[in-house]
């Protein structure tokens, strides 16, 4: 149990996802399935809470939380963590990787039987526990503003994303 900051990218950072227009993000197609992957995704698992994310041209970034089953019926992040020192509490067997792995396997599936057969995903993902109020509004922030940011990405190549 615990609250997650995870980052998924595509292959190469090929951007399959749909653009930014005017600091928005404009799902394509493939975008589209991604974002509604994650809403099943969280659906399905009842002991999983998502709090802020968002779905960029290339990558997605995702805060969510891991509940003990005994919390599971809420689907709102708590504003204090739930965790407790009481290590015998039963948390569903739910793991990030679990839920990256789970997550990527079903939006390939669709992807690719939408015709779309050269989309891959990143082998692996980038995951950071939030255990702090001050760094979940930080991660927060980040996701938030992720699209108005997009052009100051130095990581991304100049000129290829515009």
């Amino acid at each position: 149990p615990g609250v997650y900051y995870v980052t998924i990218c595509t292959q190469d950072r090929t951007q399959h996802f749909g653009r930014i227009v005017n600091e928005e993000m404009q799902l394509s197609e493939v975008g589209l399935i991604v974002a509604e992957e994650w809403n099943k995704s969280v659906e399905m698992r009842p002991n999983v809470a998502t709090d802020a994310w968002v779905v960029m041209p290339d990558h997605l970034h995702l805060i969510f939380e891991i509940l003990y089953k005994e919390d599971s019926k809420s689907n709102r992040m708590p504003r204090k963590s739930k965790l407790t020192a009481n290590a015998s509490k039963h948390w569903g067997g739910v793991t990030v990787g679990s839920i990256v792995g789970q997550y990527k396997r079903a939006c390939t599936v669709r992807i690719k039987t939408a015709g779309y057969v050269d989309f891959a995903w990143q082998s692996r993902f980038y995951e950071r526990v939030i255990n702090t109020d001050i760094a979940l509004s930080k991660a927060r922030r980040y996701v938030v503003d992720n699209p108005k940011n997009w052009c100051l990405d130095v990581n991304r190549p100049n000129g290829l994303y515009r």
